[in-house]
């Protein structure tokens, strides 16, 4: 409020300096024209006096005789009565100046509290609001002005705040939940061990074994975890990177996960350069690759595709398995949403395929099919690439 104030009262005085300069200037041309005038007049008087003296010497060949008392004592009062309608004018002048210019300054305060009580809204919002009432707005309402564009400006944060909150509380307590699940394993298996005192080397190295598989899936998580953050930042090395080339090594380092499950991988890759983190890409491309492979049935067909179209690189992978709920579709995006916890995964591939995707500007769209299995769509902005000059690639695996 005190911000607020500070600039009410600047704008009060810029306001009032303005009108009082402008006014002086106005009201001073304003007496030096009425000054010019009366002037002008006492000349042009003289000039015909000085005329009527040189006429008078022309026809009677002498100069006329002094003025008469009455002349001179007219002249006398009427430069009295100019001094003096001179002078009263210059302090009326005055006068109104003065007054005017409170006037003047009353206004200016009423008109920027008026012109400012938007931005009192907004600071009061702002001071209201915190991580437990997020979902306030100020909905200013006017004509489309600089505090108007401001105020929604200021919503549309709080929207996206709102938002990231949510998902930051809904994420935090899957995590747990997640992380809370392989500490109570580990934490049964080694009562187990510890409440037998006649164990044998084979119990403990099989509660050893399942610790260590335990551990491994914790690691595991916490890495995907980390990887989901590190994707939803901002900031990232960014150089041109052709997916096309990206999704070919990943294919190639996943080819015996697919042979181990029975899975046809079929692919037509054409040059699909785009700019952005080459390792957080590949991260994203294994992912949907991996996910075409678990979430596939032996003998299934998983097929990946990358082209560039109208400056837009769009990545295609699709894959077969079971029949899917189009309602429950758009969900898989989000943190630890899985439709099966029989099939291995923490339910993160496509929220990290998602998180990629936005920061390097793309989106993506999954589509279930109707005779099973998930189409996923993945488009980005594209750049020109010197690789385009060749062919696509098509390349089938079993």
């Amino acid at each position: 409020m005190r911000r607020t104030r500070t600039i009410r009262l600047r704008l009060t005085l810029i306001y009032g300096s303005v009108f009082l300069v402008s006014s002086a200037a106005l009201l001073t041309v304003g007496f030096l024209l009425v000054r010019h005038n009366l002037d002008h007049r006492h000349s042009f008087r003289s000039e015909v006096v000085g005329l009527g003296s040189a006429l008078y010497r022309s026809l009677f060949g002498r100069p006329p005789g002094p003025p008469l008392p009455d002349v001179r004592a007219f002249q006398a009062g009427y430069h009295q009565a100019v001094g003096a309608a001179l002078h009263r004018l210059l302090l009326e002048y005055a006068g109104a100046l003065v007054v005017m210019t409170g006037v003047s300054v009353a206004l200016g305060w009423w008109m920027a509290g008026r012109a400012l009580a938007p931005l009192r809204a907004i600071t009061a919002t702002a001071q209201r609001v915190s991580g437990e009432n997020l979902g306030e707005r100020i909905a200013l309402q006017g004509p489309d002005d600089e505090l108007k564009e401001l105020a929604d400006t200021f919503d549309g944060m709080l929207a996206r705040l709102d938002s990231a909150f949510s998902s930051q509380k809904h994420f935090v307590a899957n995590a747990s939940h997640e992380l809370r699940t392989p500490l109570a394993i580990m934490r049964t298996e080694i009562d187990v061990a510890l409440a037998d005192p006649d164990a044998s080397v084979g119990e403990l190295r099989a509660m050893g074994e399942a610790v260590r598989e335990t551990i491994d899936r914790s690691e595991s998580l916490i890495a995907s975890l980390l990887l989901l953050a590190r994707s939803e930042g901002v900031h990232h090395r960014e150089e041109p990177v052709d997916l096309a080339e990206l999704a070919g090594d990943c294919i190639t380092d996943l080819h015996r996960g697919a042979q181990a499950a029975g899975v046809e991988v079929v692919t037509e890759l054409e040059p699909a350069t785009v700019r952005g983190d080459s390792a957080l890409l590949e991260r994203m491309l294994a992912n949907l690759i991996e996910n075409g492979i678990r979430h596939n049935h032996p003998g299934g067909r998983l097929s990946i595709a990358t082209q560039t179209m109208d400056g837009t690189v769009v990545v295609r992978v699709r894959n077969d398995g079971a029949a899917i709920d189009p309602a429950e579709v758009q969900s898989l995006t989000e943190p630890f949403r899985r439709l099966s916890r029989t099939i291995g995964g923490f339910g993160l591939g496509l929220s990290i395929v998602r998180s990629v995707a936005e920061v390097h500007g793309g989106t993506i769209e999954l589509t279930a099919a109707p005779q099973g299995g998930l189409a996923v769509c993945v488009r980005m902005p594209a750049v020109p690439s010197a690789a385009s000059a060749h062919g696509p690639r098509t390349l089938t695996q079993g």
